[in-house]
């Protein structure tokens, strides 16, 4: 799900560590830990590289005395005096050698355990549960460290906050929610000191993560809290759907019911679209098939009454849920509008539920709002959120009217159905397994 959004948050990341590691080549700030994760790793092989290189240079020297030694031997006494005098050269490049070496490890051990102790402060100090320091948990073929610290300027992030709200507005994400988006991630990114190449991309990731966060959190109470609170003062939740056609109000009101039924509650489902004679089959086919009662009228007959007759039907029979299905209507037709609020007077519901289509967008978000000035609207239905590719209804709706988004639904089958979850949602956005697993309560 969500593949156009994913792709847009990653393209940001990159051009931002882009911008920054140009900057720093320019600077001459910048040097490349090819294959490594964390320069601390790296001063220990670079002391047994060191170690190894003096190994050698040392075996060289022993070599040259000894081919010197072999290659070159002069007459009478002269040999044992060449032979003590390299003998003497070699023991001294030995001792020069071993006692530089002494001094040398002694200050460069000094060194390492410094700057050990400060990566690893450094290290310790990030998100713990990204411990090989990559936001999607693969390792980078090579590292770019800054040698000094950079810290990131409006300059840095403005030509790229720009484009990301351009892709997001072609994303079908509400203009003010683009703008929310792309305002907040400035705020959380401006100012932030870095050291490597990869704490771009975390940084990057955790303030677009905040900022979808705080946009598709809106509090709400679950349908099934509100049903058992309804349950204890002695009635039926009532519940109005409301949208334009062709959404999957129809089928959605036959989800709902399923689902609830295999909660244990009794629901009943009024057919208040009575200005089709095929939506009450429609909605009565769905009834059928999930095995709930169905009130209905005939075709023309008043939709308000209809509603009335099953929330009594309700409250005599000791049902749960009321389910009231109304007409598909354009939220720009006035008289259509007026019949709706009719409705929602004589039946008194205590929810008003919009259902929009995610794959139309800015469209689903407009309807919403249109519907919420008419009637004003309690939380929305999103249908075909499995096939949503772009994401832009499903950041945006809920956040545009200040209403939540209440369930989501996910295919064709009336078990199809979820209750919206934001955390679900953040990880549908921003992790690699496009399956996560749903869990309904």
């Amino acid at each position: 799900m969500f593949e156009s959004l994913k792709k847009k948050f990653s393209r940001t990341s990159e051009k931002l560590e882009e911008e920054l590691i140009e900057e720093a080549e320019k600077e001459d700030n910048l040097q490349e830990e090819e294959g490594k994760k964390f320069s601390f790793f790296s001063f220990g092989r670079k002391k047994e590289n060191m170690e190894e290189d003096e190994s050698n240079l040392l075996s060289e020297a022993e070599g040259t005395v000894g081919k010197e030694t072999e290659n070159e031997i002069p007459e009478g006494d002269s040999i044992e005096e060449d032979v003590d005098e390299k003998s003497g050269l070699l023991s001294r490049l030995r001792g020069s050698s071993a006692k530089e070496n002494i001094e040398e490890n002694s200050d460069e051990e000094k060194i390492i355990e410094e700057s050990q102790d400060e990566e690893k402060s450094h290290f310790w100090s990030r998100n713990k549960d990204n411990e090989d320091n990559s936001v999607d948990g693969e390792s980078s073929g090579g590292i770019f460290s800054f040698v000094r610290e950079k810290t990131i300027q409006e300059k840095h992030v403005d030509d790229i906050l720009f484009e990301l709200e351009m892709e997001l507005l072609q994303g079908d994400v509400a203009m003010e929610v683009a703008n929310e988006v792309v305002e907040s991630v400035k705020e959380d990114l401006v100012g932030k000191k870095i050291k490597r190449s990869n704490d771009i991309t975390e940084y990057t990731f955790l303030a677009l993560k905040n900022a979808v966060s705080d946009i598709i959190s809106i509090p709400s109470k679950s349908m099934t809290e509100m049903i058992e609170d309804k349950k204890a003062e002695g009635g039926p939740l009532v519940v109005m759907f409301v949208g334009i056609n062709g959404t999957g109000k129809t089928t959605t009101i036959g989800k709902l019911a399923n689902f609830y039924m295999k909660k244990g509650y009794t629901p009943v489902i009024a057919a208040s679209d009575t200005f089709r004679a095929g939506a009450i089959e429609q909605v009565t086919y769905h009834a059928d098939n999930v095995g709930v009662k169905i009130i209905k009228h005939k075709k023309g007959s008043d939709p308000a009454a209809v509603a009335y007759d099953a929330v009594e039907h309700a409250r005599a029979q000791g049902k749960e849920l009321v389910l009231i299905d109304t007409a598909g209507r354009m939220q720009t037709n006035t008289n259509l509008m007026d019949e709706m609020k009719k409705i929602k007077r004589v039946s008194k519901p205590d929810l008003v539920i919009f259902v929009g289509d995610a794959l139309t967008g800015n469209d689903a978000t407009e309807q919403a709002k249109k519907f919420n000035e008419a009637i004003d609207i309690d939380g929305v239905i999103l249908t075909k959120a499995d096939a949503d590719s772009k994401g832009g209804a499903s950041l945006s709706i809920g956040y545009v009217i200040k209403k939540p988004i209440l369930f989501l639904g996910m295919g064709q089958g009336y078990d199809d159905i979820m209750e919206y979850d934001s955390e679900w949602m953040l990880n549908q956005l921003f992790s690699d397994n496009d399956e996560s697993e749903i869990i309904e309560d």
